[in-house]
């Protein structure tokens, strides 16, 4: 989901650094939404977490250029389940950064563009888990329905964020529509992994109920709402 260097440039890229901010805005919110719950350092633990695991699934996992952009496995779904939203948004923001200022500063002036595409899909799965969810369901018993459509959603976001900000630096000609498009169709392959990833997570998760006390992990894991 990294958007290559050029795509959006000169003053266009204006734009990115308003969305950018829209996104960082709503990752505030959802980080005071988790230390109203959990308190800072639950908080402070989970955010440190998050940050490590995606950079990780920045530089470690295996990665492709395809098109315009880059198809990661990113595994927002999985953050947002077992550390909550607040601490998935810190997560996707700081790994982001970090990855840029140490890895690949290349990607530095794109920041913008690329956490909007990372924020806002998260900020929408954590509403839709609110309803495709039932509140008398912790999440380490998700059907994979439920994990299916929550990881849906997140790759469908990042994949219609990039299609925007792709036409909108690079307009619709031919090749650039045929770059969209392969990339979704890749990027959209994520979706036949994802969700047996939540479900392996959380199965693994239900051996580490002794923690479920403590701050590393979001409360609705083990229990209902």
């Amino acid at each position: 989901m990294h958007i290559e260097p050029g795509v959006v440039d000169g003053a266009k890229i204006v734009l990115s650094y308003a969305t950018g901010l829209v996104a960082l805005g709503g990752a505030v919110k959802m980080s005071y939404d988790t230390i109203r719950a959990s308190g800072i350092p639950a908080f402070a633990v989970r955010s440190v977490i998050t940050t490590s695991l995606v950079l990780c699934f920045f530089q470690v996992l295996p990665h492709q250029a395809v098109g315009v952009s880059e198809v990661h496995l990113i595994l927002g779904s999985t953050l947002l389940l077992m550390f909550g939203a607040g601490p998935a948004a810190v997560g996707l923001a700081l790994g982001l950064l970090t990855q840029g200022l140490f890895f690949a500063p290349f990607d530095l002036p794109q920041y913008g563009m690329n956490v909007t595409t990372l924020i806002v899909p998260l900020f929408a799965i954590s509403k839709l888990a609110e309803r495709v969810v039932p509140k008398a369901t912790p999440y380490v018993d998700l059907q994979y329905k439920q994990a299916l459509a929550l990881s849906t959603a997140f790759q469908a976001g990042i994949v219609a964020w990039v299609a925007f900000w792709a036409l909108y630096g690079q307009g619709f000609t031919v090749a650039n529509l045929s770059n969209v498009a392969t990339f979704g169709l890749a990027y959209m392959s994520v979706i036949l992994i994802e969700p047996l990833v939540d479900l392996a997570v959380l199965g693994a998760a239900k051996s580490l109920r002794k923690y479920a006390d403590g701050p590393v992990f979001v409360r609705r894991l083990y229990r209902a709402a």
